[in-house]
């Protein structure tokens, strides 16, 4: 597996331990974040690992701010992606099998080190359910993204 990995300043303190544990786990990691604890801004961030997500340069994106929250925000934003914020094992795993979560949103001013291991595992070794309800509704979940660039265009004409 390849895993896009980003982090602002917020999550730098955080950023080395992850890596390093993924690459412990044999998972090829395309790093895209800031290397010290200067300021700057979560979105540009984003934008890389989303793209490396919907590029197929990774298979899933995982990004480390403060609270998970902005880089989940910012995440949302491009087409294809589907991120969410996860603090705890039980949302790891549900929001890939029930929802096909590709970018994990982590915070590193919220969880240390012993959580975040636990929650990387459980997000990299969970898959998106074959059962029709939880594929309905991520289906449902496309035709909403595509109405809305439809309206973005119409809008912008």
């Amino acid at each position: 597996m390849r895993i896009a990995v980003g982090n602002d300043h917020a999550g730098y303190p955080l950023k080395d331990y992850i890596i390093n544990l993924l690459k412990e786990l044999n998972i090829e990691v395309i790093y895209f974040g800031s290397n010290s604890k200067s300021p700057v801004d979560f979105p540009d961030i984003a934008e890389k690992v989303c793209n490396a997500v919907r590029n197929k340069e990774a298979e899933r994106g995982l990004m480390i701010c403060g609270t998970g929250v902005g880089a989940s925000i910012a995440a949302n934003k491009f087409s294809g992606i589907r991120a969410a914020v996860a603090h705890d094992t039980y949302s790891a795993h549900q929001c890939v099998e029930h929802d096909d979560v590709n970018v994990l949103c982590i915070g590193a001013q919220i969880i240390g080190e012993r959580l975040a291991k636990e929650i990387m595992a459980t997000f990299l070794k969970s898959e998106f359910s074959t059962e029709e309800h939880f594929r309905r509704r991520v289906n449902k979940l496309r035709e909403i993204e595509l109405k809305t660039a439809r309206e973005l265009q119409n809008y912008i004409k």
